[in-house]
């Protein structure tokens, strides 16, 4: 039976079990001109304690492509090669303590250039180290300023930045590298008729609209090895169709099942299936708002599935994997208040807990 702390096999890549890191802002790099993007000491101790904690898997948090793509001037980002050393150092310290690599490579789009959230996360603009946001479309995500449209050259040159930024990654020592499709951001952004109003051949049908995603996921495939996996995180509703009351078009659960199906056939390895983001509409509250989505894309696709939201505990997570509702569990919250979630998971499901030895004589 398959269980949580089975291992997975992902192309080439073996992962020691499934209950993985999720890419979580942590706003905590320096903006500063010479410092801006690069991971620091806080960085490497963040994230090599959920490693020693237990993680199969461990993705750094969303990395901006370029410097405009970055959520805030405070987030990571990897647009030069002279950052590829920091990025290292946080890579080695995940590997050396028994967990896998990855990072989440991303483009805010029309929701970047904002501040910290507990600073308010209001919008920055040129004289608060911000910069203009572009989008699909001059349509604004609600209280914030409206992007510049994306020009088609601009629209190549942020496929590039996908290509270069994944090539940084892997020199990094990175072994799984996640595109960022979700929340509203770039590329969800070009995805949902919400914020896609084009109507050239990265408009218009389904087809049109995921455009964009499909040539950067070639385009990040075509430097990725081959016996190395390529993650996509995707919003697998805007939560408009969930209320009868709101009759705009969105992007839907069976887009997103038609996208996993093209992702799959680009080169894409895994779906990590999350939700929303495109607009400020209900959400629901129930356990599974969110991961009975990756169920059914499990069940309505080829592509494996991985689970996030609202997973809080070692029981609910094993249960989705034993169920086939997912193929692993992406934990978020829970790890950032105990970065040894997963040992602590491993150790109630009866299972040998990876302690590294300093820690494992004295518990």
């Amino acid at each position: 039976m398959t269980t949580l702390f089975t291992p997975i096999q992902l192309r080439g890549l073996e992962i020691p079990n499934r209950a993985w890191m999720s890419p979580m802002c942590t706003y905590s790099a320096d903006p500063s001109a010479t410092a801006a993007g690069r991971p620091t000491d806080f960085h490497l101790a963040h994230y090599s304690a959920r490693a020693a904690g237990g993680a199969g898997l461990v993705v750094l948090e969303a990395t901006g492509v370029a410097p405009e793509g970055r959520i805030s001037p405070f987030d990571l980002g990897l647009w030069d090669d002279t950052q590829i050393p920091d990025f290292a150092r946080v890579a080695s310290a995940i590997r050396a303590q028994g967990a896998v690599a990855g990072i989440q490579l991303a483009h805010a789009g029309r929701k970047a250039s904002t501040g910290r959230p507990w600073e308010g996360g209001a919008w920055l603009g040129a004289d608060a180290l911000g910069w203009t946001p572009h989008g699909a479309s001059p349509v604004a995500f609600p209280g914030g300023p409206v992007p510049q449209e994306m020009s088609r050259e601009d629209i190549a040159a942020v496929v590039t930045s996908f290509a270069d930024a994944a090539r940084r990654a892997l020199e990094a020592g990175f072994q799984v590298a996640e595109i960022h499709a979700a929340h509203g951001y770039l590329l969800h952004s070009f995805l949902s008729p919400l914020a896609n109003q084009r109507t050239d051949e990265y408009g218009g049908d389904l087809a049109g609209r995921a455009r964009l995603v499909l040539e950067v996921i070639d385009a990040v495939r075509e430097v990725w090895p081959q016996d190395q996996p390529v993650f996509l995180r995707i919003s697998t509703t805007d939560w408009v169709e969930e209320n009868p009351e709101d009759a705009r078009e969105s992007w839907t659960y069976e887009q997103s099942a038609q996208l996993a199906t093209w992702a799959g056939e680009h080169g894409v390895d895994l779906v990590d299936a999350s939700s929303g983001g495109s607009d400020v509409v209900p959400i629901p509250h129930d356990e599974d708002y969110q991961t009975r989505y990756a169920a059914r894309l499990s069940r309505d696709t080829d592509v494996q599935v991985a689970a996030v939201g609202r997973v809080k505990n070692a029981a609910r997570a094993d249960q989705l994997i034993r169920d086939g509702e997912a193929d692993a569990v992406f934990v978020g919250r829970e790890m950032l208040r105990d970065p040894s979630w997963a040992n602590h998971a491993a150790r109630e499901l009866g299972t040998t807990p990876r302690f590294i030895e300093q820690y494992a004589y004295a518990l």
